[in-house]
C-alpha cells in the first residue's frame, strides 16, 4: 500500500482463502444432518393446517449454510429465527455510523497523559505527570490519524535498532542525548546505538557487567522492571538473554520516549512513580533497575523503594547505576557536592536496610540490594520492623489507583526461614507450564489447578484455530507488539512465547478474578487496566489486538464505540484485531468496525458452527494524515 516499506502480504479477513478454510473445517455428517432436517420438516410442514404454514412463513430457512443454522437461537420462550445475523450494516433497521479521522494535532494523543491536562494537578512528587483521564464528555469521538508517511516498523530484530523518522517525528532527543549514546538521527531513520546515561560502552556490555554480579543465564530471573526506562535500550538487550522487562518512563520533555521503545518492538508503558502504586501485582518481578532515572529514593519516608518492595519478588534484586553510586568520582560531573550525594547514598542504605534487603556488592557503577525470601528474620527483629512499620493485612496486589503508603508489604506467612514465601517458583521456562503458586495454593477465588490446566489445552487449541484463519499469526516478524485485552492466566501469551513476538497481557479491575499475579509467575508480563479509560500508551502501539468477551465484561458499564475507538487509537495501520463474544453482540462490535473503516469478518468458533460465541477477524486499513500536515520538531 501506498507509504509502506515492507513487502508484506497482508491479511485480509474478507479474502477468500478464509472461505474456503471454514468450509473444509465444516463437519460433514453435520451438514448432511442439516439438508436431512430441512428436507424432513419442509415435506412434514407441507401436510399441517394452514395456520401453522401462515405462522412459518415470517422463518426465513437456509439449509445451505450450516454457520447460519445456530447464529439466532435465543431462549426457548421466545419465537426461533434463523436469519443470519452476520450482515452487521443493516440488522435492526440500523446504520452504520462512521467516525471521522481527528485533526493531525491528535496525532500521538495519549487522553489520561494529555500535557494541558496535567498541569492542572501538582507538581509535587510528580503527581501532574500521573493518570489524569478526560471525562465522558471530553472523549474524543474520531480516529487518531498517523503522520504522513507512516511505515511498517522494520522487522524483529532490526527494529531494536532501527526505527523510521516518520514514525516518531522528533529530534529533540538526538539533540540533548547526543554525548550519552541513546539515539542517532541518519536520513529518514532513527538508529539506536544501545547506549544509555551509564553505559557508554552499550547495553549489552552493561547487561554483561550485572552478569557477573548476579546470574542471568540459568532462568532464575526471568521478568524484570525499568524504571525511568528512557528509549529502553536496557529492556532491549535483556531480550536476548530470555529475561524480558517491564519498561517505563513518564511522559515529560524528553518527547516520545516510551513511544521510541514501542517503535522499536520493546515492551514498555507511560508511567511514573509517585503517589500511586504501580499497576502491577505484588511479587512480579524477579529484578528491578535504575539507571540515573532521577527517582528520589531516599525522600518521603522511602515511600519509592517500599513500592519496588511491594512488587518485586521474593530474593528478588534491586540494581542502582547513577547518582548517588560511585559519587566519589562522578560528583563533579554531576554538578554536586560531596556532601549531598554522600548523605542522599546514607539514606538510600538505611531505607534499604529497613526493608530487609540484603547489600549483595556495589562494584564500580553498579550497587544491588536483594529483598529477603521470606520476612520470617524481619518480623522477630525489632529494628527491621520499626520503620517502615508492617502494613496491616490488605490485598498487596491491589494497585490501580491505589495510594502508595509508607509501609512494609507483608509477604505471605512461612513456617520456617528457608521457606519462600508465597511459594517457590521453577527456573523459565519450566515456570511457563507449571501451575502458578497463586493457584496451587487457592488464593485465587474459582480458580483451581484443574482450570489451570484446562485453560493451557484451550489456548493450544484456540491459537492453532486463528492461525489457519489468519496464516500470518504464524509467519514469524509479522507481528511483534501483541495486546491481549483480557488475559486471564496469560494462555493467548503462553501458546505464542515461541514466536519472535510479546504480548502485554490486561487483567480488567473489574474481571472478577484478578489473576494476574499468576500471569508474573508463569513468566509473562502485564498490567491492570479498566477499559472505560484509555491505556497509558501511545497511539499505533500494538500489531496485534486480542480481546476475548471484553464487551461482555464492559455491556452495561462504558460505551461499546468508546472501547473500540481506543483499539483503534492503540492499533497500528494495517494491524490485526480477534474478538470473541456472542454473536449477537458481535454483530454490534462489527458494525462499530465497519465505522472505523477495519475490513472485518465475522467467522464461526473453533469448536464448530452450533457454538454461539463467534469471532470476528480484522484489519485496520492503513491511512495517515494529509501530506500537507507539519509533524516535524
Amino acid at each position: 500500500m501506498a507509504g509502506q516499506s515492507n513487502s508484506y502480504s497482508y491479511y485480509s479477513p474478507t479474502a477468500k482463502p478464509n472461505a474456503t478454510h471454514l468450509l473444509r473445517r465444516s463437519n460433514v455428517l453435520l451438514t448432511c444432518a442439516v439438508v436431512f432436517l430441512c428436507s424432513f420438516f419442509y415435506l412434514f410442514g407441507s401436510w399441517q393446517p394452514r395456520a401453522t404454514v401462515n405462522s412459518l412463513r415470517t422463518t426465513t430457512f437456509n439449509c445451505v449454510s450450516t454457520s447460519t443454522f445456530n447464529t439466532t437461537i435465543h431462549d426457548s420462550h421466545k419465537d426461533l429465527d434463523f436469519t443470519a445475523h452476520h450482515s452487521a450494516a443493516t440488522d435492526y433497521g440500523f446504520t452504520v455510523k462512521t467516525y471521522p479521522s481527528c485533526s493531525v494535532n491528535y496525532s500521538e494523543y495519549t487522553p489520561c497523559q494529555d500535557q494541558k491536562r496535567s498541569l492542572k494537578f501538582p507538581r509535587d512528587r510528580l503527581i501532574y505527570r500521573e493518570r489524569h483521564c478526560p471525562e465522558k464528555a471530553e472523549l474524543l469521538k474520531c480516529r487518531i490519524p498517523a503522520p504522513y508517511g507512516y511505515k511498517n516498523p522494520f522487522k524483529w530484530p532490526r527494529s531494536r535498532d532501527l526505527a523510521w523518522y516518520a514514525n516518531v517525528p522528533h529530534k529533540d532527543l538526538t539533540v540533548e542525548k547526543a554525548v550519552q549514546n541513546w539515539i542517532r538521527f541518519e536520513g529518514d531513520r532513527f538508529r539506536f546505538p544501545g547506549g544509555g546515561t551509564m553505559f557508554p560502552n552499550g547495553a549489552d556490555a552493561y547487561i554483561d557487567d550485572i552478569g557477573k554480579l548476579i546470574n542471568l543465564n540459568d532462568g532464575s530471573i526471568r521478568t524484570a522492571i525499568d524504571t525511568g526506562c528512557g528509549v529502553a535500550s536496557w529492556g532491549a538487550y535483556l531480550l536476548s538473554r530470555d529475561i524480558i522487562a517491564m519498561s517505563f518512563a513518564p511522559r515529560d520533555t524528553h518527547e516520545a520516549q516510551v513511544q521510541f521503545a514501542l517503535e522499536r518492538g520493546v515492551p514498555a508503558l507511560i508511567g511514573v512513580i509517585a503517589s500511586k502504586r504501580l499497576p502491577y501485582p505484588s511479587r512480579a518481578f524477579d529484578m528491578a533497575h535504575c539507571s540515573r532515572c532521577l527517582i528520589p529514593w531516599g525522600q518521603y519516608d522511602g515511600v519509592y523503594l517500599i513500592e519496588v518492595d511491594r512488587v518485586l519478588r521474593p530474593g528478588g534484586y534491586w540494581i542502582l547505576s547513577g547518582p548517588p553510586i560511585n559519587w566519589q568520582r562522578y560528583w563533579k560531573g554531576w554538578e554536586r557536592t560531596k556532601e549531598d550525594l554522600n548523605q542522599e547514598q546514607t539514606q538510600i542504605e538505611k531505607v534499604a536496610k529497613s526493608l530487609c534487603w540484603k547489600k549483595l556488592v556495589q562494584k564500580g557503577d553498579l550497587a544491588i540490594w536483594q529483598k529477603p525470601i521470606n520476612h520470617f528474620k524481619c518480623k522477630t527483629n525489632p529494628k527491621f520492623t520499626q520503620t517502615p512499620p508492617l502494613c496491616p493485612v490488605q490485598n498487596p496486589d491491589s494497585a490501580w489507583y491505589k495510594d502508595i503508603e509508607t509501609c512494609l508489604t507483608r509477604l505471605p506467612e512461612v513456617s520456617s526461614s528457608e521457606q519462600v514465601a508465597g511459594g517457590a517458583i521453577a527456573n523459565w521456562p519450566k515456570r511457563l507450564h507449571m501451575v502458578p503458586p497463586r493457584v496451587s495454593s487457592g488464593s485465587i477465588e474459582g480458580v483451581t489447578p484443574d482450570i489451570f490446566q484446562q485453560d493451557v489445552i484451550l489456548w493450544k487449541n484456540r491459537i492453532s484455530y486463528y492461525k489457519t484463519v489468519n496464516n500470518q499469526l504464524g509467519q514469524p516478524g509479522r507481528y511483534r507488539n501483541l495486546l491481549d485485552m483480557n488475559a486471564f492466566l496469560g494462555g493467548f501469551a503462553a501458546s505464542l512465547v515461541k514466536d519472535p513476538l510479546w504480548v502485554m497481557n490486561i487483567v480488567p479491575v473489574e474481571a472478577k478474578a484478578d489473576t494476574l499475579g499468576a500471569i508474573y509467575e508463569r513468566g509473562l508480563i502485564g498490567t491492570y487496566q479498566s477499559w472505560c479509560e484509555a491505556m497509558s500508551t501511545y497511539p499505533r502501539t500494538y500489531d496485534l489486538i486480542h480481546a476475548d468477551l471484553v464487551f461482555t465484561l464492559y455491556k452495561d458499564r462504558c460505551e461499546m464505540e468508546d472501547i473500540m475507538l481506543e483499539m483503534d487509537r492503540i492499533l497500528r495501520p494495517e494491524g490485526s484485531v480477534i474478538i470473541r463474544e456472542d454473536v449477537d453482540l458481535l454483530v454490534k462490535v462489527k458494525r462499530i468496525a465497519d465505522g472505523l473503516n477495519w475490513e472485518s469478518q465475522i467467522v464461526d468458533h473453533e469448536d464448530g458452527p452450533l457454538v454461539r460465541e463467534k469471532l470476528l477477524f480484522a484489519v485496520k486499513l492503513y491511512s495517515t494524515a494529509p501530506a500537507d500536515s507539519d509533524q516535524a520538531s
